[in-house]
């Protein structure tokens, strides 16, 4: 499982791409035949096209890119504890020596065919492929850097947003914690300090990488500190009920993904009920799914009192979601006349 970390973290921080992934191979051959077209066309302006130069073209420009490709592929495991510069100069040396190895068997297999004959044709042959091989090389390579480039600003874009967010918490839980704990210490004080053990819990996990994932038996432990918390200070005006049989404990999310949603639960729905209500938490598995829906009372949409918050946390565990799995993770919230649905959506996997 380190191994397996280790190179999840080597493959983040290195700009080539995996030359081994099919993906990448259909993009190399398709762009090896396009380039065969093109010289093809531009060294028919004084003689006819023709289709056995064509296969002969794309024989020796297919050689080259999938020869180097194939080396790269086999390499990237030491290429990726390299800098990005000298990585990047190595996978050049690669791509001119693959090209001149090429060039070399190509040449000396059209001279038996009778098609060289002189050591001049021989040099131009080998400085010409080096030449095409130089300039569209450097510029695959470029091209390849300013990709990774702009795909590293994006992620870090991203984070910091997300870290922003995540800082930015509503203090109305910090102050309401502390006055039931201040109000427990004389007369409950075993109850004070279990509430300050599970404040502290709580406030170490909103500290945490934002990006962490936690298995859902170690979210649902924070959730429940935190639900702790509020029944000791709301007491029977909160009650929940639960149903996650079907979610495996072992499955990962985001931190701090369910705590925030049972906040806002408790903030803008049971708090403001006189009588206060009931929060239903269920999830479902649906093949490779796994689905958690929060249902809590709210006051009505006309209601004066209703909060309408500022949908802080809804998006950062969006954006979350999202990021650590892609779409269509994510979740989504419905208002109804007297009840809030959260439903959150993301893949079932598990830590290897």
């Amino acid at each position: 499982m380190e191994q397996d970390n280790e190179n999840d973290v080597l493959n983040e921080t290195i700009f080539l791409p995996d030359f081994c992934g099919i993906r990448m191979v259909l993009t190399v051959v398709v762009v090896a035949e396009l380039l065969a077209f093109v010289i093809l066309l531009m060294t028919s302006i004084d003689r006819p096209m023709s289709w056995d130069r064509l296969g002969v073209l794309s024989l020796f420009i297919q050689w080259i890119a999938l020869s180097s490709i194939a080396i790269l592929c086999v390499s990237r495991k030491w290429l990726i504890r390299l800098n990005d510069t000298l990585a990047g100069y190595i996978s050049y040396f690669i791509v001119l020596m693959v090209t001149l190895v090429v060039s070399e068997l190509a040449y000396w297999s059209m001279t038996s065919m009778g098609i060289f004959d002189n050591l001049r044709s021989h040099v131009d042959f080998i400085l010409r492929n080096l030449g095409i091989s130089a300039i569209l090389s450097a510029i695959t390579l470029r091209f390849i850097y300013l990709q990774y480039q702009q795909k590293m600003h994006m992620q870090a874009h991203a984070n910091a947003r997300i870290q922003a967010l995540q800082a930015r918490i509503r203090p109305h839980f910090l102050f309401n914690s502390m006055n039931t704990i201040a109000a427990l210490i004389r007369s409950q004080p075993e109850n004070a300090e279990a509430a300050v053990e599970d404040l502290s819990d709580l406030f170490r996990a909103s500290l945490s990488n934002a990006q962490q994932l936690v298995s859902v038996a170690d979210e649902m432990e924070l959730v429940r500190r935190y639900i702790h918390i509020e029944q000791l200070r709301l007491g029977e005006r909160l009650s929940i009920s639960w149903s996650l049989d079907d979610i495996p404990d072992a499955a990962l999310l985001p931190v701090l993904t369910l705590q925030p949603l049972l906040e806002n639960a408790i903030y803008h729905g049971i708090e403001h009920l006189p009588e206060g209500g009931e929060i239903k938490v269920f999830g479902q598995r649906k093949g490779g799914w796994l689905n958690i829906v929060i249902i809590n009372p709210c006051l009505p949409p006309d209601s004066a009192r209703r909060s309408q918050g500022n949908k802080m946390a809804v998006r950062n565990i969006d954006e979350r979601l999202q990021i650590a799995f892609g779409k269509p993770a994510g979740l989504t919230v419905l208002r109804e006349t007297d009840q809030c649905r959260v439903e959150v959506v993301f893949p079932y996997q598990e830590k290897k």
